[in-house]
């Protein structure tokens, strides 16, 4: 079947999707945060450069949660066969897009934290204590101050 729409209007539409609340893998680390006891995070935080996924804004701490696909996992390597020349730009893009934010939020001054997909389903506990060692030192570091 065909589509409805123009191939420039389903584009527009295309982009108007947002991706939230994976529930695959940011859910696995929400419930453990909730679980831990850890306090003073919040979700999307749009008003934070780059929208992490999880931020503490009073240690400033940003943690994102990156889908294998979408940012070139280099172990998982899961690259369409179809139309290969734009995933390649596409996935290039967002890795450049990261690394944009990921250094204007130090310049910020925030501490910011990146896991895979595949790391958050094998280990997300192990995810989980790295988010809470580096909440617990900036904390203590801000108390100091």
């Amino acid at each position: 079947m065909s589509d409805v729409f123009s191939k420039r209007k389903r584009s527009q539409i295309m982009q108007s999707v947002r991706g939230k609340g994976n529930r695959s893998t940011e859910g696995r680390i929400r419930y453990r945060l909730v679980s831990s006891g850890l306090s003073g995070w919040r979700l999307h935080a749009s008003d934070i450069t780059g929208k992490p996924n999880f931020a503490f804004p009073q240690e400033k701490v940003a943690v994102f949660v990156d889908g294998c696909f979408w940012h070139g996992c280099k172990t998982c390597r899961n690259l369409p066969a179809t139309n290969r020349k734009f995933w390649a730009e596409k996935i290039h893009s967002n890795k450049l897009r990261d690394r944009t934010v990921t250094a204007q939020l130090r310049r910020d001054g925030w501490a910011t934290v990146r896991f895979l997909e595949h790391d958050v389903r094998s280990q997300p506990n192990n995810c989980v204590s790295q988010i809470y060692s580096i909440v617990r030192d900036r904390s203590a570091s801000a108390s100091y101050s």
